[in-house]
């Protein structure tokens, strides 16, 4: 085991030289120019030309009109900012210059159905209705494929009649990988796979090579899609999603779907998609996005910004399974989406220690494992290679193996598909497996097709959903609710390689792969389906009825709670009619960047209203914001104590009544009053005080409850988790809003050419 520690510690190293390549400018040569953001806030009210106003900023920098037009790459009009080409020294100009909130590298982000809506209780029978075809969603990923059944495209303005109503691509670093498109064609599939999640057709008889045969459908099958390609083979640059949050605005859409992020924590003003996301709420556009993919670990949240939707991924009752059969008879089940049929003949078995690549400098204590490169190809080829851990198969492969067998407990929960017959068995059946290589003559096995079983267990967030609390403002709960993310089929680039291999040479219409990739969409089309009914709700209503209908996940399946689910899993048919909303607006969130220590200069420029103060810019608890879940952060040793302001709009009936339910865990107390709110017409407001208190508490997990406001009917019930924890002031400080922690590299195994986890 210290020899495979070691081995990955090389891995994590390798991986960190690519991201360095990619992300650590401070490397490069200061004189060298380097995409930067210039984000200014909003625009400026009364007449006023971006292009005109960033080129003369440009020129003034740069010292002419011909060296500025070389340099700018965007000039964002739906905000104020541009993006261009500049040098260190620049940069310290620009960052100096009244007006300027921040400047802000091209860091390159990464990537975060058959049976998935009916699991959630969304059927056919729900959707469909005529107002969806007046919802526009769009996507920021990697393109979508042009002519696909589910997903067709047609070049056309926004708000036509078509199903599809077109697409942009940006580039602003010029990268192009020889297998990109340039154009906003997709050639990886993840963009084709988000965009039919959310508001593809409904196609009968779509699967996999056969497996999860039915018929697929996005959430809003009558809602249309417009794709901004901001995703390449090497990742998603800043400046290329400033873009299209820019032209998405301006386009007119209603939901904005991303299905990408960080790997680490930045502030507010420096992070594109909140900035993004902020100004499209300005524009009454709610933006959905992926929790990310690095969980199980704490603080691994990404797109935290309360005005965003944040989705965490959980299972359906659906898994994948394939079958090792030995040649003594004993059959060992594993996970896997396997499309290769071997047709029950049985192949050599051999361990993957006993073929070892020396000429590679592989030794036993790697060939276990499988590693690309390091297997002896005239061992390997012909025969079924066992490996000790979980790989992506192309090692076997390479060195003409006909399948593979991997034993690893890191992952279970979720199947990949392979470019070969695999599976990926428990180690102590691995042990079983090597035993059986090591005391027989001649072994041998086979790899039977995949099958399809039911979960009973489901739903429960899967591993690798990133988990809070939330890295910068602790005292907002992320991920927001959770959404079905894994194992989810839906339309695929035949372009695109269809399984961990990005060599594939196969080619499919439909996929399987899991991450929040996939459970972004499906909230997005949540949101769509509830803008349709509600056109004039704004994003923070949309997304309150969202969370505070979901359905509960059971926590014993989970040691980190809402860390884990948030508010629950999304139920789009009760989001409808939640009864109560919590609303807020551009003025709320103002309010909360305030109390981050924002100040005064800085909230002007982002809302382009000098009017805009805060009254104080010390930093502190976000208890007032009028969110529709409580966090209370307990710094270690203090008391339980905090005091959150709420108010509910209601959206029911004229005349209602609602009462609290509260349910606590034992170590604290909540109180509400009033305890009963009654309202007399649609739209009116009620406001109530949750306090939340208990002893000094020291190195706490968290623990929570919730406050439900019941209607005397029954009918409307609006949920709200409550949970407390303890954290830590230092060495990252949880009041402190510029505080950054580095990104953390785990392990690469199963990781696609840009990073991402199975391509999701």
């Amino acid at each position: 085991m210290a020899k495979k520690g070691l081995m990955i510690s090389r891995l994590y190293s390798m991986l960190f030289a690519a991201f360095c390549l990619i992300n650590c400018h401070a490397a490069a040569d200061a004189n060298e120019r380097k995409v930067h953001i210039v984000y200014m806030g909003d625009r400026p009210k009364g007449e006023f030309s971006a292009a005109t106003t960033h080129h003369s900023m440009l020129k003034g920098v740069l010292g002419s009109a011909s060296s500025a037009k070389k340099s700018l790459i965007y000039s964002y009009g739906s905000f104020n900012g541009f993006a261009a080409k500049l040098t260190d020294e620049e940069v310290r100009r620009f960052s100096e210059m009244d007006g300027v909130v921040r400047v802000i590298p091209n860091h390159i982000l990464k990537l975060h159905t058959t049976r998935s809506w009916d699991f959630i209780g969304f059927t056919q029978d729900a959707v469909g209705a005529k107002p969806e075809g007046d919802v526009v969603i769009g996507l920021l990923d990697t393109g979508k494929l042009m002519n696909h059944t589910q997903t067709a495209m047609v070049l056309t303005k926004i708000k036509s009649s078509h199903k599809i109503i077109g697409g942009r691509y940006y580039n602003s670093e010029n990268w192009y990988d020889e297998t990109d498109f340039k154009s906003p064609r997709d050639s990886e599939g993840h963009g084709t796979h988000t965009s039919s999640t959310a508001a593809g057709d409904k196609v009968p008889g779509a699967s996999y090579y056969g497996l999860a045969n039915g018929t697929a459908r996005g959430g809003v099958p009558g809602a249309r899609i417009a794709m901004y390609k901001v995703c390449w083979s090497f990742g998603c640059a800043t400046a290329d999603i400033l873009a299209a949050f820019d032209d998405a605005i301006a386009d007119g859409v209603d939901v904005i779907s991303v299905s990408l992020g960080a790997d680490w924590p930045l502030a507010y003003d420096e992070d594109p998609i909140a900035i993004g996301a902020f100004h499209a709420m300005k524009n009454g556009i709610l933006t959905s996005n992926s929790a990310g993919n690095s969980g199980p670990w704490p603080y691994s949240v990404s797109n935290y910004a309360p005005w965003t939707l944040t989705v965490a991924a959980s299972t359906i009752d659906r898994k994948f399974v394939a079958k090792a059969v030995l040649g003594n008879g004993q059959v060992f089940t594993g996970l896997s989406i396997n499309s290769f049929e071997l047709h029950g003949k049985s192949f050599p078995l051999i361990w993957g220690g006993h073929a070892a690549n020396y000429s590679a400098g592989a030794s036993p204590d790697i060939s276990r494992y499988c590693i690309t490169g390091f297997m002896n190809s005239y061992k390997v080829e012909g025969k079924i290679v066992f490996c000790e851990t979980l790989w992506d198969g192309t090692g076997v492969l390479q060195a003409g193996g006909v399948g593979t067998i991997m034993a690893d407990d890191e992952i279970t929960d979720f199947a990949f598909n392979y470019p070969l017959p695999a599976t990926q068995i428990s180690a102590s059946d691995g042990e079983k497996v090597l035993d059986y290589i090591k005391t027989t003559e001649n072994p041998t096995a086979t790899i039977l097709l995949g099958e399809t079983w039911t979960d009973y267990m489901a739903p429960y967030v899967v591993s690798f959903s990133s988990r809070g609390p939330n890295p910068i403002t602790p005292d907002i709960l992320k991920p927001d609710l959770t959404a079905p993310g894994v194992d989810i089929i839906a339309a695929w680039s035949p372009v695109a390689p269809p399984s961990v291999d990005w060599e594939d040479p196969r080619s499919v219409d439909y996929n399987i792969i899991s991450g929040t990739s996939m459970s972004c969409p499906h909230a997005s089309g949540a949101a769509a389906y509830v803008k349709a009914a509600h056109p004039d709700w704004s994003p923070a209503a949309i997304k309150s009825a969202l969370m505070t209908t979901a359905t509960l996940v059971d926590p014993k399946k989970h040691e980190d709670l809402e860390f884990a689910y948030g508010s629950g899993q999304i139920n789009p048919t009760r989001a409808l009619s939640p009864g109560l909303v919590y609303d807020a607006n551009e003025t709320d969130y103002i309010n909360f960047l305030c109390k981050q220590g924002y100040n005064t200069t800085t909230i002007r420029l982002i809302t382009g209203d000098n009017s805009s103060v805060c009254t104080s810019t010390t930093p502190g608890p976000a208890w007032d914001l009028n969110y529709p879940s409580f966090s209370l952060a307990v710094l270690d040793g203090q008391p339980i104590y905090g005091v959150f302001t709420r108010t509910v709009t209601n959206v029911g009936p004229p005349n209602s009544n609602y009462t609290v339910w509260m349910t606590t865990q034992r170590g604290f107390t909540i109180s509400v009053e009033p305890q009963f709110l009654s309202f007399s017409t649609v739209g009116e407001k009620k406001s109530f005080t949750v306090r939340v208190t208990g002893p000094k508490i020291s190195q706490q997990p968290i623990t929570s409850g919730s406050i439900v406001w019941v209607s005397s009917d029954y009918k409307y019930m609006a949920r709200s988790p409550v949970v407390v924890y303890n954290v830590l002031p230092t060495p990252y400080s949880p009041y402190d809003s510029k505080s950054q922690r580095k990104p953390t590299f785990r392990r690469p195994s199963m990781y696609h050419k840009n990073g991402i986890l199975g391509r999701n």
